[in-house]
C-alpha cells in the first residue's frame, strides 16, 4: 500500500508538471556542480535523515560543512523552500539543469513513499558508478591524446622553427628541390600568410558543429546514429548505453517507481537520442499494456538478445529489478574489454600517423641537404 500510494503521489505531481522542470530556475546557468559534490550532497543528506534529524536542520548541517560555493548557494535556497513548507524535490526543480530529472525524481519518490534516506543512498551509489565510468573512459583516452599532442608538437617544431632557417640556404643554391620539400614550402608559406585566418576558421567550425550537434535535434540524432554505426565505436557505444539503461531502470524500480513511470524517466536521462526515442516508444507500449522485452527485441542491434531475454524472464518471474542489475554489471565489464580494444586500435593508428607526419617533414628537410652534399662531393 505504501508503494502504491507513493506512485499515485508521483503521478499526481507529474500531471501538475513538477517532474519535468516547469518551475522557474533560480540558478546561474554558467555555474556547475561537480559529480563528487552531488554524491556528497546525496550521501550526507541520507545520513542526517537516517539519524532522525529534521530535513531543515540537516540542510543547515550540510551547508556548514560544504566546501563548494555553488552547492552552498543551492542548499541555502533549498533551506528557504523547505522552511516555507515545500517538498525537497519541488525545491530541487529550480536546479533541474544542475541535478537533472533522474536525481530529482528519485528524491520525489523517496519523499512520497517514506524511503527518502534509502533512495538517497541508492542515488549516491549510482552517481559514484557513473563517475567511475567516466573516469575509466577518460583514463583510457589519455595515452592517445598524449600521442596526438606530441605529433602536433614535433611536426610544428620541425615545420615552423627548423625548416624556415634552412629554407634560405636551399633556395640560394638554386638546386631542384624534391616534391615533398616543395609541398612543405607551400604549406609553410600558406600558413605564414593565412595562419590566423585558418585558426579562426577552425575555431568557428568546431563551435558551429558543437552547436548543431547539441541544439539541433535532427543533426544530433544523425550524429548519434552515426556513432552507433561506426565500426570502431559502435560496440563500445552500444555497451555504454545498455549499461546506462539497465542501471537507471533498475534503480528507479528499486526505489519504488512503477515501470510505466520509470521508463519515461530513463528515456530522459539518456544522452543518445536513438536510445531515448526507442525507450520513449517502449514507454508508450508498456502504458498500452504491452511488455518491455518483446518491444526491445525489435531492435537487436541496440538491445542484444541476451538483454531482452533476461528482461523477459524478469517480467515473467517478477525479478526484473534483479535481472537489470545483473545486466548492468555484465555489460559494464564487457564495456571495459571493448574500451581496452578501442584504445588498442587507436594507439597504433596514432603512432602510425605520427610516424608518417614526422617522417614526411624530416624527409622534406633532409633530402635536399643530402642532394647538395652529394653534389659537393
Amino acid at each position: 500500500m505504501n508503494e502504491e500510494r507513493a506512485n499515485e503521489e508521483f503521478r499526481d505531481r507529474k500531471e501538475r508538471g513538477f517532474s519535468i522542470g516547469t518551475l522557474k530556475r533560480d540558478f546561474n546557468p554558467f555555474s556547475r556542480l561537480s559529480a563528487q559534490d552531488k554524491i556528497n550532497f546525496a550521501r550526507h543528506l541520507a545520513i542526517v535523515i537516517k539519524a532522525g534529524i529534521p530535513l531543515y536542520e540537516g540542510l543547515v548541517i550540510i551547508n556548514k560543512q560544504s566546501d563548494s560555493k555553488t552547492l552552498t548557494r543551492i542548499v541555502a535556497q533549498i533551506q528557504k523552500d523547505v522552511a516555507n513548507g515545500r517538498f525537497l524535490a519541488d525545491s530541487l526543480e529550480r536546479f533541474t539543469g544542475v541535478f537533472g530529472d533522474f536525481f530529482i525524481n528519485i528524491i520525489r519518490v523517496g519523499e512520497a513513499s517514506g524511503t527518502l534516506a534509502q533512495n538517497l543512498l541508492y542515488l549516491a551509489d549510482e552517481l559514484k558508478k557513473r563517475k567511475g565510468l567516466r573516469a575509466k573512459v577518460r583514463s583510457a583516452m589519455v595515452y592517445p591524446v598524449v600521442i596526438l599532442v606530441a605529433t602536433i608538437g614535433v611536426t610544428g617544431f620541425l615545420t615552423f622553427f627548423v625548416f624556415p632557417k634552412l629554407l634560405p640556404v636551399l633556395q640560394g643554391l638554386n638546386v631542384k628541390l624534391p616534391p615533398s620539400t616543395v609541398a612543405l614550402i607551400a604549406v609553410v608559406d600558406f600558413l605564414t600568410l593565412y595562419g590566423i585566418e585558418v585558426i579562426i576558421g577552425l575555431a568557428i567550425l568546431i563551435i558551429c558543429l558543437r552547436i548543431l550537434t547539441t541544439k539541433v535535434a535532427s543533426i544530433r540524432y544523425a550524429f548519434h546514429r552515426a556513432m552507433l554505426g561506426t565500426p570502431a565505436l559502435s560496440k563500445f557505444s552500444i555497451s555504454l548505453n545498455v549499461v546506462s539503461f539497465s542501471r537507471i531502470l533498475a534503480l528507479l524500480l528499486k526505489s519504488g517507481v512503477k515501470i510505466v513511470d520509470a521508463l519515461g524517466i530513463t528515456a530522459l536521462t539518456s544522452d543518445n537520442l536513438v536510445y531515448r526515442n526507442i525507450v520513449q516508444e517502449a514507454d508508450e507500449e508498456v502504458r498500452k499494456g504491452g511488455q518491455l522485452a518483446p518491444f526491445l527485441a525489435k531492435y537487436p542491434k541496440f538491445f542484444p538478445p541476451l538483454m531482452t531475454g533476461m528482461i523477459q524472464i524478469g517480467e515473467s518471474t517478477g525479478n526484473l529489478t534483479e535481472n537489470l542489475e545483473y545486466l548492468s554489471a555484465y555489460y559494464e565489464e564487457e564495456m571495459s574489454y571493448k574500451l581496452e580494444s578501442l584504445t588498442g586500435l587507436l594507439e597504433p593508428a596514432l603512432l602510425l600517423m605520427m610516424g608518417l607526419l614526422v617522417g614526411f617533414v624530416a624527409i622534406s628537410i633532409i633530402t635536399p641537404i643530402y642532394s647538395i652534399s652529394q653534389g659537393v662531393q
